[in-house]
């Protein structure tokens, strides 16, 4: 696949309205082996599930911040034992991380906005999670989890921010970008997937323990998330070309 931005873009609107596993079909078809999918939540085990089925192969990451729910490094392990697979953990560098601490404690984010520890904690090793090999990736985002910032996304776009080849830039698929919420649970509960067990206790999106909580009925998926931030601002840095969109 060529990674011009209007070649990317006329595939974003060939497979526009195409099933998740055929625009995931077309991602592995064009980058495999070289291409990686980024995995947390349950939208990307649904995406694991649908690429095992497709013999074709792939790399997984994760990036474990260090601050996540002991029930979501258990549902890590689940996934990794129930595919049969390898999962790439990335963690943070840890001098960065230990001087933050040491001046500001460990939940100045509550004062000052997530961006400063999630830069450390999440966008520098994802960094690293696509230098080595990647042509490109696969994210569960959706249109229905942020209306503030996700709303627009297409299921294939251009991602320079992570690129490490500015002459080749990196290719970001989101075959779920038009799925609802509804239609990826109906997936996991038919398909039988693996799920985080937070789930069951009313958390909806899953980041990290200070930063998420369950959400009351009718709040909005993303109500759970940095709760205590504008709506808008609600993104750690993983998708900034959302908010620069």
């Amino acid at each position: 696949m060529t990674t011009s931005a209007s070649d990317v873009e006329q595939v974003a609107a060939e497979l526009g309205q195409a099933h998740p596993s055929d625009i995931l079909t077309q991602a592995l078809a064009r980058h495999s082996p070289a291409i990686t999918i980024s995995f947390s939540g349950a939208e990307d085990v649904v995406l694991i599930d649908m690429a095992s089925r497709l013999g074709e192969p792939f790399r997984i990451f994760t990036l474990d911040t260090g601050r996540l729910h002991p029930e979501t490094l258990e549902f890590l392990e689940t996934v990794r034992k129930h595919y049969e697979i390898e999962i790439e953990a990335f963690f943070p560098q840890p001098d960065p991380v230990q001087q933050l601490v040491r001046e500001r404690g460990l939940f100045s984010f509550y004062d000052d906005g997530h961006q400063e520890c999630c830069g450390m904690r999440k966008v520098e090793p994802l960094r690293r999670a696509l230098a080595d090999g990647v042509d490109a990736y696969v994210t569960g985002q959706r249109k229905d989890q942020s209306p503030g910032t996700r709303a627009e996304i297409p299921v294939v776009q251009l991602d320079p921010g992570f690129s490490v080849n500015p002459e080749r830039p990196l290719v970001k698929w989101n075959p779920l970008a038009n799925w609802s919420s509804a239609q990826v649970w109906q997936y996991i509960l038919e398909q039988r997937v693996p799920y985080n067990p937070l789930h069951d206790r009313g958390f909806k999106s899953i980041g990290c323990a200070p930063c998420t909580r369950p959400t009351n009925p009718g709040e909005h998926e993303r109500a759970g998330r940095w709760w205590w931030e504008e709506a808008t601002k609600r993104e750690c840095g993983l998708h900034m070309i959302n908010l620069d969109d």
